[in-house]
C-alpha cells in the first residue's frame, strides 16, 4: 500500500486535499482524523505537520509526501534521500532577506551580522555557498520583531506581500533566496508500487485546472486559420456539419487566453463559441 504524507494544517494542507480530492482520491472530512485509509486504490494518508513530511519521507518510513520546497531543503541532514518528484502549482512563495530601512543594499554587507530566520539549515547553505560568515540565530516564528528586540540585524523570511515587514520598519534588500511551492516529495531512487498512478492524476489536475474545451462552428474554408488559434496539444477535433460549408472544431486551450481567442475566433468568422471546464484528463 502506497503511504503518503499530507500536510495537517494552514494553506498547503487546503490546497493539498482539494488537490488529491480532484485527483479521485479520499480525503478526511474531520480535521481530527490523522490516517484515512482508501482500500479501493490501495493507499494511505497520514495528515502531519508540513515540516515534518520531508523527515518521515527522506527516512523511509513514508512513501511520498507534499510540502513546500522551502522546508524540503531546509529538513535536517536524515532525509538527505528525500526529493522534489513534482511542482505542484499552488502556495507559492519567496525566502528573501530584509532588514531596517537603509541598512543594508547587498547580502555581502551580511558579513559579520546576526541573522534570525526560522529555515536555519537553508540560510547556513546559502550563506556557505556564497562564502559569508554570518551568525544565524534560529527563530521558530515572527522573525520581524527580531530586530526591533536587538536579537538580530536582519532577517531572512518567507515573503508574500511584504506588508508585515514594511509595518515592523523593515524592507527587502538583495536577490531572493529561493522561490518556493509545493512540491510531491519522495524517496531519492525508489520507485514505489503506484507512484506512477498518482503522478499521472495530479498531473491531469494541474492540466485541467490550466486549460478550458473550446467548442465553436467556422466555415471549412477558414479552419486553417481557425485551428492555428486553438492548435490544442496535439490537434482539434475537426467534425463534419449538415451544412457542409461548416465544419465544428473543438479544442483545449490556455484558460488565461479564453476571452483573447474568443474574440480572435469570432472575428475571424467563428460562431456558437462555447466554453466548458476540464474536471479532470490524462495527457
Amino acid at each position: 500500500m502506497l503511504r503518503v504524507a499530507v500536510p495537517n494544517k494552514g494553506s498547503l494542507s487546503e490546497a493539498a486535499i482539494a488537490m488529491l480530492t480532484e485527483a479521485g482520491y479520499r480525503q478526511r472530512r474531520d480535521h481530527r482524523e490523522l490516517v484515512l485509509v482508501d482500500p479501493d486504490l490501495d493507499i494511505e494518508f497520514f495528515y502531519l505537520r508540513p515540516r515534518d513530511i520531508a523527515v518521515y519521507v527522506g527516512s523511509g518510513t513514508l512513501d511520498l509526501g507534499i510540502t513546500g520546497r522551502d522546508l524540503l531543503l531546509d529538513a535536517d541532514a536524515e532525509t538527505a534521500n528525500a526529493a522534489e518528484l513534482l511542482p505542484l502549482g499552488f502556495a507559492p512563495s519567496t525566502f528573501r532577506f530584509a532588514g531596517p530601512m537603509g541598512a543594508f543594499s547587498n547580502v555581502r554587507q551580511l558579513a559579520g551580522k546576526r541573522l534570525a530566520t526560522s529555515y536555519d539549515s537553508l540560510l547556513r547553505r546559502y550563506l556557505a555557498e556564497r562564502d559569508i560568515d554570518a551568525t544565524v540565530v534560529r527563530l521558530d516564528g515572527a522573525v520581524e520583531s527580531s530586530v526591533r528586540l536587538g536579537v538580530a540585524d536582519a532577517i531572512a523570511d518567507v515573503v508574500e506581500t511584504g506588508n508585515t515587514l514594511r509595518a515592523a520598519g523593515m524592507e527587502i534588500f538583495g536577490e531572493p533566496i529561493l522561490h518556493s511551492e509545493a512540491v510531491l516529495i519522495g524517496r531519492e531512487g525508489e520507485h514505489p508500487a503506484g507512484l506512477d498512478v498518482l503522478v499521472r492524476r495530479v498531473q491531469g489536475v494541474l492540466v485541467a485546472r490550466q486549460y478550458v474545451m473550446m467548442d465553436y462552428d467556422i466555415p471549412r474554408e477558414l479552419l486553417a486559420q481557425a485551428s492555428a488559434l486553438t492548435p490544442g496539444l496535439e490537434s482539434p477535433t475537426v467534425s463534419p456539419l449538415h451544412n457542409d460549408e461548416w465544419v465544428a472544431v473543438r479544442s483545449m486551450v490556455r484558460k488565461q487566453d479564453t476571452h483573447k481567442v474568443m474574440d480572435e475566433l469570432y472575428e475571424l468568422g467563428a460562431r456558437a463559441i462555447l466554453v466548458s471546464a476540464i474536471h479532470a484528463c490524462r495527457i
